[in-house]
């Protein structure tokens, strides 16, 4: 039984005359009658009983009629959300994100305008660490992620660039390095340091530290490490240490830490949308699109 078949019947049924079914359906009458002697045929039963002028439906073409209106009902509707799937205008998208990044900027401008130019779409939010994100992203877990530090080169994943951060020195208040008028790396010798993992991003972590070595503090004196911007602003609040971090975070720095610029720290932390070269959602595509016309001024 074929979905033609259907239609034809139901056409003939609601029609209740061949010629005028087969006008609405826009083929010949004797193509049409030949379609519905076939279906009875496969069904084993008569749907119509022929007349001098038209047919009148049987009681079980009539049963069958009701069934196959709401079969090619849910057909069609299946079809449309396919399709909207297919255009990147429904269906489910899978995003990470750090926790630091979510408070101002293009990571929440983006979740909220394209959830109000996309209403059908369902986002899947995940607050996780850069190197989660990409774990989960190589692994199919999400769909992309924002992400710190992304490999300069790696064949497996296509990326925007939403921004390079400057690094600034979170301190509690109150510490000695507070008081400097000019804040230099040399000047750090003797403070204890919240670090990042290395296992984070190990190309950015030895940048870092010949960063620092070539400017004066060539031992950072590490007493603690987190794997996010977040605990390690945390951990500053607790007074455990000081702790570089991306500039971004000013905008839900913990009551008690203040934020010092270094006066010859020139790194940046490099900020993109990631994702999978191999993902051919067009949803994400309209995600991607999106963030990079906020990245343009655009949005």
């Amino acid at each position: 039984m074929e979905l033609r078949h259907l239609r034809y019947f139901v056409a003939v049924g609601e029609e209740q005359h061949y010629r005028r079914a087969a006008e609405r359906l826009r083929v010949a009458q004797p193509a049409l009658s030949r379609q519905i002697q076939m279906l009875e045929e496969e069904i084993g039963f008569k749907l119509f009983e022929r007349l001098p002028r038209g047919v009148k439906i049987t009681d079980a073409g009539k049963l069958l009629l009701n069934d196959t209106r709401r079969i090619l009902q849910e057909v069609n509707e299946a079809a449309q959300r396919a399709g909207r799937v297919a255009r990147g205008q429904s269906g489910t998208l899978r995003i990470g994100f750090p926790e630091s990044a979510s408070w101002h900027g293009v990571v929440p401008d983006s979740f909220r305008q394209f959830r109000e130019r996309q209403p059908n779409v369902e986002l899947q939010l995940n607050p996780l660490s850069s190197l989660e994100q990409v774990e989960a992203i190589r692994s199919g877990r999400l769909d992309a992620g924002f992400v710190y530090n992304i490999p300069e080169t790696d064949r497996e994943l296509d990326q925007v660039e939403v921004g390079l951060h400057r690094l600034v020195l979170a301190a509690p208040k109150g510490h000695p390095l507070t008081k400097l008028r000019k804040l230099r790396l040399r000047d750090m010798v003797e403070a204890d340091f919240v670090w990042f993992l290395r296992r984070q991003s190990p190309i950015y972590y030895d940048r870092l530290m010949r960063e620092c070595f070539r400017n004066g503090l060539k031992m950072p004196r590490i007493v603690q490490e987190a794997v996010d911007q977040a605990t390690m602003l945390s951990l500053v609040s607790c007074r455990l240490g000081v702790a570089f971090v991306s500039e971004s975070t000013r905008w839900r720095c913990p009551v008690g830490v203040v934020l010092l610029p270094v006066t010859d720290l020139k790194l940046r932390v490099p900020f993109a949308l990631v994702w999978r070269k191999d993902n051919n959602s067009p949803l994400l595509a309209n995600f991607a699109a999106h963030v990079k016309s906020l990245v343009d001024g655009k949005g």
